[in-house]
């Protein structure tokens, strides 16, 4: 019997070995074209949407009933017009959906442009989804595609079709479209030449942000650990790590000092480590998804308990930074490792059946393509996953903006978390295969499958308090998902709700305005609520939530004390030089 979960040996011969020769180079060579998406994964999906809607007469009849519906409301609307007559609007966009805010869109003929548009997409919307017998995944897939091929001929996208647009080139004699277009090829350059966006080069670490006092005292292969200066006299023992997903750079909490939620905990009496990650090379293409747990985490806790003691840690996680130390503590939790005070956790997912639209890159043949990408250069470029990420968003982060900078000619300013946005970071291509294939295609965390060590481990062993954090907008890691949090351990959770997306809801200190937030408490033994019944019932409070969980951190602390030592020479940590490190400024 052949055993299909066993791994794939490599005696097949030379055609074989031959075969993986060139599906890799051919993969990497179409990715170049389809920015990272499988055309096989793409043609599966409409494969299966185009057969069942073929042979689904009732939904043909559907769609050509509210195809001709649309045809009389658009013959109404032109007539109304024509003849001065107020018109009212056929369809309304969605409340997220501001491209035809303006008043300008009501007026003949971008009325007509924005309304047969709009009855457009409701029409693609209908005709890809609910068709009997198409598969859940495939459906998303072509709705998704279908929806961003919409999005990118809207009327608004265009000078002769945008009124605003219109109006601007009139009063400006086309100036804007010369200026926009002076943006347009001074931003492929600097693409092409991987270089920064413009404005960033004014948001350099360590002098504009990251600016944080503090020394790093370990340094390896994979990470730098800073341990940040006390700016209190006294401090609270008990030590907190951050560590934040190697996605990106970690000063994403130690931005300018006004929105820098290191500098507010240091602040406010705690001594804070933080871990800064390498930005990998093709000569790290083997490290692994527990590479990152061992060289990572469990040695930055090493170096925390040897400069602050053994004081129990509050280790904090931020998006797949908060993943990966959710599985730390489990395997510590199994192991008898004691050294943990609790665990705080920012938009980090432990359960991805509702990932979001996340998982539409994601599917057996897309991880095969991004495989064969990444075995060609060794890793994944930070690039590519920033535009996956940016496609979740088009019209805000990709249309609107090529209309504000390329057709109005105006730049929009760059700030602190835009300017960090930018600088990207890769990822190593057994690290990022394993994580995409255990977390996301089989879901093993949740699944109590994922592998510590030779042993499976299983987040109901955590028992240590969680705080955690997410965010109502947040297209990265939705609300939904984290929330899952309580269905897995058995541990008493502090939730939070913010209202932002997944880096402003999380980056919002005290002061900001228009800023609140939902917070309930569940104990470990009391029945979990829905997730839309907890969002119902939790307390709203307006500001920021970070003081309430600095008072949380306060609760599960002791009585202030002495300062400790930065780094410990003695026992091999001592201080390597000034924060923000060496390993932020790796490009």
């Amino acid at each position: 019997m052949i055993d299909r979960n066993s791994p794939k040996t490599t005696d097949g011969g030379e055609p074989a070995r031959a075969a993986r020769a060139l599906d890799e180079p051919l993969n990497a060579a179409l990715a170049q074209f389809t920015l990272g998406l499988s055309p096989l994964s793409l043609s599966l999906a409409y494969t299966d949407w185009l057969q069942h809607l073929m042979f689904s007469p009732d939904k043909q009849l559907e769609l050509y009933a509210q195809g001709m519906r649309n045809w009389q409301a658009l013959y109404a609307l032109s007539a109304q017009s024509a003849l001065g007559l107020p018109a009212p609007a056929a369809v309304e966009p969605s409340p997220q959906d501001k491209r035809f805010a303006d008043p300008a869109w009501q007026n003949w003929p971008f009325n007509l442009l924005s309304q047969s548009f709009l009855l457009t997409e409701r029409w693609w919307q209908r005709a890809t989804t609910d068709i009997p017998g198409v598969a859940p995944h495939h459906e998303d897939v072509v709705a998704f595609v279908s929806r961003q091929i919409l999005d990118a001929v809207a009327p608004t996208n265009f000078p002769q079709t945008n009124p605003l647009v219109l109006e601007q080139t009139l009063r400006e004699g086309g100036a804007n479209l010369v200026r926009g277009a002076c943006n347009a090829a001074q931003d492929a350059q600097r693409t092409a030449a991987s270089e920064p966006p413009v404005g960033a080069e004014a948001f350099v670490a360590g002098r504009d942000v990251a600016v944080t006092p503090g020394k790093v005292i370990y340094r390896n292969r994979l990470i730098e650990l800073i341990q940040y200066t006390p700016a209190t006299a006294h401090v609270h023992p008990e030590p907190i790590l951050i560590m934040s997903a190697w996605i990106m750079k970690y000063y994403i909490l130690d931005l300018s000092p006004q929105n820098s939620l290191i500098r507010y905990l240091v602040e406010n009496g705690h001594t804070v480590f933080a871990i800064s990650w390498k930005n990998p090379t093709a000569d790290d293409r083997d490290l692994s998804f527990d590479d990152y747990r061992r060289l990572g985490f469990m040695a930055a806790l090493d170096a925390v308990n040897a400069v602050a003691g053994q004081q129990p840690v509050h280790a904090v996680g931020y998006c797949l930074g908060g993943t990966l130390l959710a599985i730390a503590a489990a395997a510590m939790a199994r192991d008898g490792d004691n050294r943990l005070g609790s665990l705080t956790f920012f938009a980090s997912q432990t359960d991805t059946t509702e990932a979001g639209e996340i998982m539409l890159f994601i599917d057996d043949a897309q991880v095969k393509f991004i495989e064969d990408m990444m075995a060609e250069r060794g890793y994944l470029e930070g690039r590519q996953m920033l535009a996956a990420f940016q496609l979740l968003r088009s019209n805000d982060l990709i249309w609107s903006a090529m209309v504000q900078e390329y057709l109005l000619g105006k730049r929009t300013p760059m700030f602190d978390l835009m300017a960090w946005n930018a600088d990207s970071t890769r990822m190593p291509a057994r690290m990022h295969a394993e994580y995409l294939r255990t977390l996301f295609l089989n879901n093993d965390l949740a699944q109590g499958r994922f592998v510590v060590a030779g042993r499976p481990i299983s987040l109901r062993d955590i028992r240590l308090p969680i705080f955690a954090v997410s965010t109502t907008t947040d297209h990265v890691a939705p609300w939904h998902s984290v929330y899952k949090i309580h269905e897995l351990t058995s541990a008493q959770i502090t939730f939070v709700l913010s209202n932002g997306g997944h880096n402003v809801g999380v980056v919002n200190p005290p002061g900001t305005p228009r800023r609140h937030y939902q917070l309930a408490v569940h104990d470990a033994e009391a029945s979990v609520l829905d997730a839309t019944r907890w969002q119902a019932e939790a307390p709203l409070h307006d500001g920021s939530w970070w003081p309430a969980w600095q008072d949380w951190l306060a609760r599960h602390s002791t009585t202030p004390g002495p300062t400790p030592p930065l780094g410990a020479p003695a026992a091999g940590y001592a201080p390597l030089g000034d924060a923000p490190g060496s390993y932020v400024f790796e490009r």
